[in-house]
């Protein structure tokens, strides 16, 4: 056993958050034939299936659809589930109750949003600074409310933002977490440099939820949106999230007025009204099987601190570049990610000529990231199922990889 082996065992066995790893479906692990079976690093992607949710969605299925049918929108609660499970996901992402809605998709709460804060800004305000480096239904969307609304969209990268912003500016939108390289912006400076011009900052949880502590009361965010099927383990395709801080909600003007955001949703009225709150976000008919299942996975969080989430985070992914240092020969690979922990999410990219041939055989071997064009490996460390051991042996497996394809291409011979 390598001493980078023995290392891990020992911080396994001194991790607090250990036992979680038992409220997830994961493969077993084999050491066989240095095989790595059972190495999931892609919950930046897809989140592990918690043990809870099977039992809970046959039970929504069978009873609550079959047996009590129309009756559960109020006997098993699926009318008040937006409201509800947001109140579950605002402590995670630093919100007080009656401030987070689920619902939607991302890109439809982040239209919600950016359309909204534009909206609050005032007519006088006609600039929308969007991240240059965002995913890109984050700059699909912001270039459809900026046409809509009139707007001119400025991409400028998160660094230049505080330089960018003008008396024009109405809004801001940013990712909270680059999604190839990694890389955690500084959500508390960015978003204090949009309030003192004036606008109004949108932030983009999808990468940081149910990672790392996020503080959106703490540091004023107006508002933020996030999927819940990374970190949060929802499920393929499970609902999004939206925040309104609460003294905006009275002003939110939801570009999406649907019956379900009216004040009296039931009263069928040709005129819109406004619901108050938080329920002012949602737009229409709750999708009530994936939202329960969503439910049922943030049980897995009871008990649970952010803060020791973001603390085995950055262990992990720091123990992981150390093994990729020790076991991978110097210069096969580069790190996109920062090495500063207040710069880094809970993901390491890694640059590699031939990613797409070498994910596809790390996959193979059991060990799953992902790839994202043109050379990059991701790799993404949920904190509540993924070890020390995980690590150490996806490095092993790495290396192993990566020599075997260059002895298949000749690489590195004279």
């Amino acid at each position: 056993m390598s001493e980078l082996a023995v290392t891990a065992e020992k911080l396994d066995a001194a991790d607090e958050l250990r036992g979680m790893r038992d409220g997830f479906v994961l493969d077993a692990v084999s050491d066989h034939a240095a095989d790595a079976a059972g190495v999931y690093l892609d919950g930046n992607s897809l989140g592990a299936l918690p043990a809870v949710v099977p039992g809970r969605v046959e039970d929504v299925v069978r009873r609550q659809w079959g047996e009590l049918r129309i009756r559960s929108w109020e006997e098993s609660g699926w009318w008040t589930a937006p409201e509800r499970i947001g109140d579950r996901i605002a402590p995670l992402v630093g919100a007080a109750p009656g401030q987070v809605v689920v619902g939607d998709s991302t890109s439809v709460n982040v239209f919600k949003a950016l359309v909204g804060a534009v909206r609050l800004a005032g007519d006088d305000r006609d600039e929308i600074l969007v991240d240059a480096t965002t995913f890109p239904t984050d700059g699909y969307i912001a270039e459809s409310a900026a046409r809509m609304t009139g707007r001119t969209l400025r991409p400028v990268t998160p660094a230049q933002v505080p330089g960018a912003l003008s008396g024009r500016t109405a809004a801001v939108l940013l990712n909270h977490v680059d999604y190839r390289t990694g890389r955690l912006h500084d959500l508390p400076v960015l978003t204090a440099a949009v309030h003192e011009a004036g606008a109004l900052a949108v932030w983009d949880l999808c990468h940081s939820a149910g990672a790392l502590p996020v503080g959106l009361d703490e540091h004023g965010v107006d508002l933020a949106v996030g999927c819940t099927y990374k970190y949060l383990n929802g499920g393929p395709g499970s609902p999004a999230y939206l925040y309104v801080r609460r003294e905006l909600q009275d002003r939110f003007d939801s570009p999406l007025p649907g019956w379900n955001s009216h004040a009296e949703p039931f009263g069928m009225r040709p005129a819109y009204e406004p619901a108050s709150g938080a329920p002012r976000g949602r737009v229409g008919t709750p999708d009530i099987l994936s939202m329960l299942a969503l439910e049922a996975a943030l049980e897995v969080w009871d008990g649970v601190a952010v803060e020791a989430v973001r603390a085995k985070s950055l262990a992990l992914t720091d123990f992981f570049l150390r093994c990729v240092a020790e076991y991978v020969p110097e210069g096969r690979v580069e790190s996109l990610t920062p090495v500063a922990h207040a710069e880094r999410g809970s993901q390491v990219a890694l640059r590699c000529d031939d990613a797409g041939e070498v994910m596809k055989r790390l996959i193979e071997r059991g060990v799953v990231g992902d790839f994202r064009a043109p050379d990059v490996l991701r790799f993404g460390f949920t904190p509540l199922y993924v070890g020390f051991a995980d690590v150490e042996r996806a490095a092993r497996v790495l290396a192993e990889t990566l020599a075997l394809a260059d002895a298949d291409t000749g690489r590195g011979r004279r």
